[in-house]
């Protein structure tokens, strides 16, 4: 059981805030819907099997998709992907359609869509979902992987975006 004493959320926000993230965008499908979101709470479970996680807010009810779909895709983001990345977050009022229009998507093994000039995207099989307090953990089974030339990385700290 976690300690009832809970640390302010504003001060713990402060505090991640100086913690560097790779800026990523998970995607989904589901029939005709597609959905993605910005994220920085992403990573390597293991290489054998390979799996990933990814954290999704549980608040968004548009995130059940996610759930109900079975597959995602994550899309490790270059420097010139940050209006994508804004959108995705949304920091802006597009559609859902004039999001994906921005970038050029294609499919791998699941039917998630994966951005063709990711640094590198993992298609990925829902393999558990772990609820943990604001979030949802959701585990991945990576069957397939694409590079796109290497390129400087999107990155997140400091409540902006940096390069690397």
């Amino acid at each position: 059981m976690l300690d009832k004493q809970r640390m302010d959320p504003a001060h713990y926000r402060d505090a991640m805030s100086r913690y560097a993230g790779h800026v990523q965008l998970v995607t989904t499908a589901l029939g005709k819907e597609r959905r993605g979101v910005t994220i920085t709470a992403a990573c390597s479970v293991s290489d054998d099997p390979a799996t990933i996680l990814i954290c999704l807010n549980n608040s968004n009810a548009k995130n059940e998709i996610f759930f109900n779909s079975g597959i995602f895709a994550l899309n490790a983001l270059c420097a010139h992907h940050q209006k994508l990345a804004d959108a995705f977050s949304g920091k802006t009022n597009l559609t859902n359609e004039e999001r994906f229009a921005m970038g050029k998507f294609d499919t791998l093994v699941t039917g998630a869509p994966v951005l063709t000039d990711a640094l590198a995207a993992f298609d990925c099989r829902v393999i558990e979902v772990k609820r943990a307090s604001t979030h949802n953990i959701i585990f991945g089974e990576v069957v397939a992987v694409h590079f796109s030339e290497t390129k400087p990385a999107l990155l997140y700290m400091n409540r902006d975006y940096h390069t690397l």
